[in-house]
């Protein structure tokens, strides 16, 4: 049977612990005005300080209770939310919030003294402090599990966050903990985890992407039209679950740690930067930690509860907190010069020193793939080879986009070359600087051994809109604990970078109509097409991200040139480029026809007819407006595509599947000119710049994933894709 609410209030009045008659009066110095409930707080208070004795890290602090009744000593304190509360101080643990002793503020006038410090022997100067947190993926079994890493100064412990039910505050349950004295650090190459790592589909990340795309616009579109705050809720909460899953999905890079008895725990990332990073902080905390020890289930228990409120994430790192366009990125092209390095002499006399530079740039320890040393004083003071790496974000994650030539026997490279990368709300921009050594022992080839790379340094660079948007080159040095690399940026616009403008010198190839090219040619496909698809399939169909990793710029813009002027050693030219630049070229000259291969005029059509639900009837129509397109498109097109589904059949090799070779071409191809780029949607329901653009560039991307995936050759231009028909 419940109590009434009633009948609870008078029993509370009536409720004592103590015998009144020995009260003192309220007059009375030392008047006691918990005497009633005294032995309650004297009982609870005495079994805190059983229960557990702190040796180190206790301090004082206050407290606050909410209290809406009446009461003597209770605080007003106008700058709360609940204002009226009791104040309580509190001897606690600090990195544990685990109170020992507690006692009530009664006024100015209280003769209550502080509460005992415990006896506390052997206090030693060692205080635990969170260094580092984040959501990570954790590989269990061959199951990937959402976990958030804390990294304290003496352990690194491994918590699931407990779904919040009926409004319940946020939960921690721990999966395990190392000591740091007993953790060894061990990053994974691929060939140690490719197997035991649950392969994932492109297409099933990318639906995830359109998924938070239209999350994102339902709730500006929420936001727009200022409706209740429950509709925002809903989406925002189906925008993390999205989110979460693409976190949970996304990375492939493998790095594992290790206790003393050799049990291994293994985590996926996206970046050797994040890699490099939690090794860096792990190897530097170690220094310090030089005993081992074990906790209670108590101190377990403690430890995970205190997480909350020591995080420094408090939620899946992707788009969740962005609440306006402003905040998404930029949208457009970088431009990218990497000039030269320099400091990798000095760099080795400075390996211990962690001295971090300023601004956003940070410095990461040498990790070699298969040991845990660090780099040598003797391997940095000869010639090695080196190269650097760039990465931006998209989505909340880290992507390759373009990576230099190796400059050999140097410690001082000058690279000098410039690249074009694609932006999707991208706020940073990453370099990664390596060195690619040889293992005779292992020959690939008679003249070459396999060949493997060790991150040497790295740092970041935030893309600031205000600093990059209509500029001109910014001439940018990133600092990294003595390597220096020296960088050019200009960032064009979507607003620009989409522009697609005929070309005045009608005597060339690029920025001509390709049906003008042809009949020039008297040739069914541009002879620069055919050129580049046939080098790439001679020796770039098992290079690592082709079509997707940038080509230097000044190659590319020099086969362009050669093309346009009809140079008869254009063939000699491409067989000295790296293939990334033949690559880099044949996406140029897509991207630069005045109207788009699928021509402006069916673009809608397209774009209607990828979103039809009906098998039957989208087939029909997506075939029939394929076969609508001109037979120079047409052929062109279908010449491509077999090129293309050649390069998805060295997956394995070159890790470009059909869905990342769409996601490069898609837009390329079906992009139509500024004046006719829209996508279906309703007027009356506006959405943000970004997500619209989000959601026209997937439409591309499914476009083309479409012919790719769906046999061409059942339909009456079976014979277009013949080779035969090319010359």
């Amino acid at each position: 049977m419940a109590l009434t609410r009633k009948r609870f209030e008078a029993s509370k009045k009536c409720l004592h612990y103590n015998d009144n008659a020995q009260c003192h009066p309220q007059d009375d110095p030392i008047f006691d005005q918990f005497f009633r409930v005294q032995p309650v707080i004297d009982h609870f208070s005495n079994k805190f300080a059983e229960m557990y004795i702190s040796q180190r890290d206790i301090c004082v602090d206050k407290s606050l209770i909410h209290f809406k009744g009446k009461l003597k000593f209770r605080q007003y304190l106008p700058s709360k939310r609940a204002r009226y509360e009791i104040k309580l101080y509190k001897l606690f643990k600090s990195t544990l919030r685990y109170t020992h002793r507690l006692t009530v503020y009664e006024g100015k006038d209280t003769r209550n003294e502080p509460p005992e410090c415990p006896p506390c022997p052997g206090i030693d100067d060692m205080h635990r402090q969170l260094l580092k947190d984040s959501f990570m993926v954790e590989l269990v079994e061959g199951a990937r599990k959402l976990r958030h890493v804390f990294l304290f100064t003496d352990l690194l412990l491994c918590a699931k966050l407990k779904k919040q039910l009926g409004g319940k505050s946020q939960q921690y349950d721990c999966k395990w903990y190392i000591p740091l004295a007993d953790l060894s650090f061990q990053p994974l190459d691929e060939s140690e985890t490719a197997i035991n790592i649950p392969l994932i589909q492109d297409d099933e990340l990318e639906t995830i992407k359109v998924k938070i795309s239209q999350l994102k616009s339902d709730i500006q579109r929420e936001r727009k039209a200022n409706k209740g705050g429950k509709g925002q809720e809903r989406l925002r909460k189906k925008l993390s679950e999205q989110e979460s899953m693409l976190l949970l999905l996304s990375p492939s890079m493998a790095f594992r740690v290790h206790n003393r008895n050799g049990k291994g725990y293994t985590f996926l990332t996206w970046s050797d930067y994040e890699r490099a990073e939690w090794g860096e902080h792990i190897r530097e905390q170690q220094k310090k930690c030089v005993k081992s020890f074990s906790l209670t289930s108590l101190e377990i228990q403690m430890l995970t509860n205190s997480c909350v409120k020591l995080q420094t994430v408090h939620r899946v790192p992707l788009t969740i907190g962005k609440e306006d366009d402003e905040s998404s990125g930029l949208y457009g092209f970088l431009n990218v010069i990497v000039h030269s390095a320099s400091g990798f002499q000095q760099s080795s006399s400075m390996c211990h020193c962690h001295q971090y530079d300023h601004h956003t740039v940070e410095y990461s320890f040498h990790i070699v793939y298969k040991s845990e040393s660090f780099m040598t004083l003797a391997s940095l003071l000869v010639p090695i080879d080196l190269f650097c790496s760039l990465e931006v974000d998209s989505f909340g994650y880290f992507v390759n986009k373009a990576k230099t030539r190796v400059y050999r026997n140097t410690t001082e490279p000058s690279w000098n070359e410039e690249f074009e990368i694609e932006l999707e709300g991208s706020q940073t921009l990453r370099i990664l600087c390596y060195e690619k050594f040889y293992n005779k022992n292992r020959p690939v080839r008679e003249d070459v051994g396999e060949s493997s790379e060790r991150l040497v340094a790295k740092g970041q660079v935030q893309l600031d809109p205000q600093l990059v948007i209509g500029k001109d080159w910014q001439r940018s040095v990133v600092s990294m604990n003595g390597i220096e690399v020296k960088l050019s940026m200009k960032f064009i616009s979507r607003e620009f970078s989409l522009k697609r403008l005929p070309s005045r010198k009608q005597t060339g190839v690029f920025g001509v109509k390709i049906g003008v090219v042809t009949k020039r040619e008297r040739s069914k496909v541009p002879y620069i097409v055919r050129q580049c698809v046939e080098e790439i399939e001679r020796r770039g169909m098992e290079e690592v991200g082709i079509y997707r990793v940038s080509g230097v710029a000044t190659d590319i813009q020099a086969l362009k040139n050669a093309f346009d002027s009809n140079n008869k050693d254009v063939a000699i030219m491409m067989s000295d480029m790296d293939v990334n630049a033949i690559a880099g070229t044949l996406k140029l000259y897509f991207r630069e026809l005045p109207a788009p291969l699928f021509t402006d005029e069916l673009y809608p059509n397209f774009a209607e007819g990828i979103a039809l639900s009906d098998p039957v009837a989208k087939e029909s129509c997506m075939l029939n407006l394929l076969l609508s397109l001109p037979e120079p498109n047409l052929l062109t097109f279908l010449y491509l595509l077999d090129h293309l589904k050649r390069v998805a059949d060295k997956e394995s090799q070159n890790k470009m599947s059909l869905h990342n070779i769409a996601t490069v071409f898609g837009p390329t191809l079906l992009r139509p000119s500024e004046k006719d780029s829209k996508i279906p949607t309703n007027p009356t329901q506006p959405i943000s710049m970004a997500d619209s653009w989000s959601l026209e560039v997937m439409s591309q991307v499914q476009v083309l994933l479409y012919f790719s995936t769906t046999g061409h050759n059942s339909h009456p231009g079976q014979q277009a894709s013949e080779h035969t028909f090319l010359h």
